[in-house]
C-alpha cells in the first residue's frame, strides 16, 4: 500500500458512453436487428440506449453484479432481457430469438469503438502534469479488458490503475471501488476526481465515497437525486477546461 500524500492528485475515468460513444454499438445492433434504418423509421435512439443502461444495471444487481457478469445462462438471458425491457418501452415487442440477434450483434460491434474527440489527448496530458490518472469500470473483467485494449489504454495508464468491478468484487456505486482507488494510490478522497455519465453509479457513488465529481452528461440527461456534482461538461473540450485549470 502506497503512503497518503495530500498533495497528489488523482483523476479517474469511467469507460462505457465516457471514453467512448457507447451509442454507436446499440445503434447498430437495433438496425441490424430490425433489418436497418429505413424499417425504424425515426426511431429515438439516444433514449432507449439510457433505458437499455438502467435495465442492464437493475438486472445485473438481481443477478449479483460485479463477479457475476462474466458468462453463464444467467448471463445470457439478462443480455437478452434488457433488450426485451428496452424496446418494449418504444412499442417494439421482441421474442426471445429476436432479443437473442439483438444482443448478438451488439456483441459483435462493441470492441469496433473510437474515443471521444480529445479524449486520448487529455489523459495524455493529464499524466504530464502529474496527475494519478486511471479507470474505475463496472462489468465482466474479460468483457470490460476488451474495450480497454480495443482503446489501446495500456499505452496510457498502467494495469493497476484499471479498475474493473467484477474483478474487484464491488460495483459502482459502491463507495468501497473508490476508497480502493484512493488506497492502491496513495491519494485523499478531496484530492480525487471521477468522470463519469452513469447519474447513479458515478455521480452518486463518487459523491459519497467524498471525490469530486464531473458529470460527462453528454446526452442532456435528467438528474435523478438530490445530489450536486462538483461540475458538468458535455464535451472533452469542456472537461479539459475544467481539469488542466
Amino acid at each position: 500500500m502506497m503512503r497518503r500524500e495530500e498533495a497528489r492528485r488523482a483523476v479517474f475515468f469511467d469507460v462505457d458512453d465516457t471514453l467512448y460513444d457507447h451509442l454507436i454499438p446499440f445503434r447498430k445492433a437495433v438496425e441490424q436487428a430490425a433489418g436497418g434504418q429505413r424499417a425504424l423509421g425515426d426511431f429515438p435512439f439516444a433514449a432507449a440506449y439510457l433505458r437499455l443502461r438502467y435495465h442492464s444495471d437493475m438486472l445485473s444487481l438481481e443477478l449479483g453484479g460485479a463477479g457475476a457478469m462474466e458468462a453463464g445462462a444467467a448471463t445470457d438471458y439478462m443480455r437478452m432481457r434488457r433488450f426485451q425491457l428496452t424496446l418494449a418501452e418504444f412499442g417494439i415487442p421482441l421474442t426471445d430469438a429476436q432479443a437473442e440477434a439483438m444482443q448478438a450483434a451488439y456483441i459483435g460491434c462493441q470492441y469496433d469503438i473510437a474515443m471521444f474527440d480529445g479524449a486520448r489527448e487529455l489523459l495524455e496530458e493529464l499524466a504530464r502534469a502529474g496527475w494519478v490518472v486511471g479507470l474505475i469500470t463496472n462489468g465482466a473483467p474479460r468483457h470490460q479488458r476488451s474495450k480497454i485494449e480495443a482503446m489501446r489504454l495500456d499505452e496510457l495508464i498502467p494495469r493497476e490503475r484499471q479498475l474493473i468491478s467484477g474483478s474487484l468484487g464491488w460495483d459502482k456505486p459502491d463507495a468501497r471501488v473508490f476508497r480502493h482507488a484512493n488506497e492502491l494510490t496513495g491519494t485523499l478522497p478531496e484530492n480525487s476526481v471521477y468522470v463519469g455519465d452513469s447519474w447513479r453509479n458515478d455521480v452518486v457513488g463518487a459523491l459519497e465515497a467524498g471525490w469530486r465529481v464531473v458529470w460527462f452528461n453528454h446526452r442532456r440527461a435528467e438528474r435523478e437525486s438530490a445530489h450536486e456534482p462538483t461540475f458538468e461538461a458535455s464535451s472533452y473540450a469542456e472537461l479539459r477546461e475544467l481539469l488542466m485549470r
